[in-house]
Parts: structure tokens; C-alpha cells; sequence
């Protein structure tokens, strides 16, 4: 293992930002027992600890260390369910809500002022979160044409940051669907003067038209048996007229399950798709006008996440709220560098029934 980290420019207990101090023999007890899922709950519990902590990931997947950290049983046993299971079936669903949307308190310490939980845009003259997110939000509504009084349904709508935006910018009116109570309510009082309706159920659920549909960071909690089933129900809704503008977190390989650690402390159930997967599921449904991949933006988002995180949460902790926060900062920080080495991509699709007839106008 040292050889491999050599090679990837990391020396074990260095002196550069991106060499992690390891405090203890056990962290290779928990590396090569648990492999990954080991790696973070060794942070967690104050076993190792590195000052970059988003370059010491962008080194390590940039380089062959990966191939190092042999398959465990926990992850042999993840993929197994993910391929006989539906992990993502309505009842299991519930389980994201309540594992990760419910921690509104980290996400207030984290986001934008809007409360935007998926990847910025930071086009030039764009220099801090909120900027970011603002300018997403805007680039969302030019891409799908939102027009005053058009009603958009939004799929996994979170806090309802992009309702909210659309209909004081746009003159939108917006329903969206999340599985988190604590979302809907946070986003229906903040919203209540606006023309937007907040439902705590599943998008399968879903019934009725719309003129155009989004979703942004929700297909990556879709699961691979449910990724046809999700552009069906869009398509059921949307009118002939309309266009979908889908947000999602992407990977160059097809997978059934995601990283161990992810999936047991963030996201339950989570798959990142590929181009192959997303193609295969719009097959004879959707017509493609627009593919943008935003992956490097993600970077510099979750840094700025981080930076609000560490800025607002409390300074004095008791023993398992420091395991929360060493939770909270590996999770954007690990996630960071994988935008940062190019092993995970951010792509927004614009998507057609039957496409523009007058001719898509690029948005960016």
C-alpha cells in the first residue's frame, strides 16, 4: 500500500497538506478489514485525520490505490442486494429521508442562503455559494423555457429551492415531491406567499400534467431497477410541449450500488448511473436536445459547503457531535475530490418528447 501511495504523490505521515497523519495501528485493521467503509469510520472516530482532505482523495483516485483495497464482505453483501433487491422500492425510499434530509440543522450550517442541495454553476464573475446557486437555478429555468404561469413539477424538490426561485423570477407555479417531512415543512413556511405546493410522497405517486418537469440530485436515489419506472412517470405527466431538465451526479462505469460508507451514512440505497444506464432508460421515451456536464463545478461547491460547515457549527462538542462533524466533513470533502479527479461527473439533460420544433436555443 505505501508503494501505491507513493506513487500517487501521498507519504504516510508527511509534511504536506495532503499526507494523512495516521494516530494508530488500528487504521490499517480497519482498511483492510472493511476496506473503505473502514477508511471513514476510522476519521470519524479521530484515527487519522489530513489537513486537504479533498486533494488526498483527488490523489488517491487519480491513481491505481483503489486497486490496493481488496473487496470486503460488506460490500460483496451490498452488491448482491442491490442486484436481487429493489433497494429503492416506495417503502425503502423513506429511508433516505430519514438517514440524510433529516440532519436540516448540518445542511442550514452548509448551504446557500436559498438551501440548494445539489451542485452550483460558477460561471465567471461568480465568486461565492450563493452567487453559485443563484446562477444554477437561473440556468435550470433558461434551459427548459419557464414561462409566467406555466406549472413545473420538481422531483425530489428538497427545500424547495428551485420552486421558490422560479416563481419569483419566473412567475412559475411549482409542485414538488420529497419523501422528507422536515423538508416539506422548512419549504412551506418559507414559501407560503408563493404559488407552490409541497407533497410528502413518493414521485411515483405523482399524478396529474405539467408543463415542464426537473429534478435535481433525486436519480441518484432512484436505484437501477427504478430508472425506466422514473422517465415513464415523467413522461406520463409531462405535456407533449414540454421539456424535462434532469440534474444528476454521473459516473463513466454502469454499477448496481455505491461506495460502502456512502451508502451507510449518506445515501441509503444510492447508484450513480451512467450515460449507458440513463440511454437505455429514456429509450422510445425521451428525445435528448442538451447534455451539459457541470462535474468540475461540484468541486468547488462542496468546498464552499465545507467551509460554511466549519464556519457555523458549534465549536464546542461533546464526544458523538465530534464524530458527526468528522461525519459531515469527510462526506464533502471525500465527495469533493472525486469531482476534483474527474471520476464523477455532474450532467444536466435536457430532455423532449418530441423534440423543439423551432430548434433548441443552447443555455449557459
Amino acid at each position: 500500500m505505501e508503494v501505491l501511495l507513493k506513487e500517487a504523490d501521498i507519504v504516510l505521515n508527511g509534511s504536506r497538506p495532503w499526507d494523512p497523519q495516521i494516530h494508530s495501528n488500528e487504521f490499517w485493521t480497519r482498511l483492510y478489514g472493511q476496506g473503505t467503509l473502514g477508511l471513514g469510520e476510522a476519521y470519524m472516530d479521530g484515527i487519522w485525520d489530513v489537513e486537504d482532505m479533498a486533494e488526498f482523495f483527488n490523489k488517491v483516485l487519480s491513481s491505481k490505490v483503489p486497486e490496493g483495497i481488496r473487496a470486503t464482505p460488506n460490500l460483496i453483501w451490498q452488491v448482491v442486494q442491490a442486484r436481487v433487491l429493489n433497494m429503492q422500492n416506495i417503502a425503502r425510499s423513506r429511508r433516505v429521508a430519514d438517514m440524510h434530509y433529516s440532519e436540516t440543522e448540518a445542511y442550514k450550517a452548509s448551504l446557500d442562503a436559498r438551501m440548494t442541495g445539489s451542485c452550483g454553476y460558477w460561471p465567471d464573475g461568480v465568486t461565492n455559494i450563493d452567487q453559485a446557486q443563484e446562477a444554477k437555478l437561473d440556468l435550470v429555468c433558461r434551459k427548459i423555457g419557464v414561462k409566467p404561469g406555466q406549472l413545473v413539477w420538481d422531483i425530489g424538490c428538497g427545500w424547495g429551492a428551485f420552486m421558490g426561485f422560479a416563481a419569483e423570477k419566473y412567475g412559475a407555479r411549482c409542485v414538488g415531491v420529497t419523501v422528507s417531512p422536515d423538508q416539506a415543512a422548512y419549504g412551506r413556511e418559507r414559501y407560503k406567499h408563493l404559488p407552490i405546493e409541497f407533497r410528502v410522497q413518493d414521485y411515483r405517486e405523482f399524478g396529474g400534467k405539467t408543463d415542464h418537469v426537473v429534478s435535481m440530485g433525486m436519480f441518484e436515489h432512484v436505484g437501477h431497477k427504478n430508472y425506466r419506472a422514473y422517465f415513464e412517470k415523467a413522461r406520463s405527466v409531462i405535456k407533449d410541449d414540454g421539456l424535462f431538465m434532469m440534474h444528476t451526479i454521473g459516473s463513466q462505469w454502469s454499477t448496481e450500488t455505491i461506495e460502502a460508507w456512502l451508502e451507510k451514512y449518506i445515501f441509503p440505497g444510492g447508484v450513480i448511473p451512467s450515460i449507458a444506464q440513463v440511454g437505455r432508460a429514456i429509450d422510445g421515451l425521451f428525445t435528448v436536445i442538451d447534455l451539459h456536464n457541470i462535474g468540475p463545478h461540484y468541486d468547488r461547491t462542496l468546498c464552499a459547503w465545507c467551509e460554511n460547515f466549519e464556519r457555523n457549527w458549534k465549536k464546542d462538542r461533546t464526544p458523538e457531535e465530534e464524530r458527526f462533524y468528522r461525519l459531515w466533513k469527510y462526506y464533502l470533502l471525500c465527495c469533493a475530490g472525486g469531482f476534483r479527479a474527474k471520476v464523477l461527473q455532474v450532467w444536466q439533460f435536457v430532455l423532449s418528447t418530441r423534440g423543439v420544433p423551432d430548434g433548441y436555443v443552447t443555455q449557459r
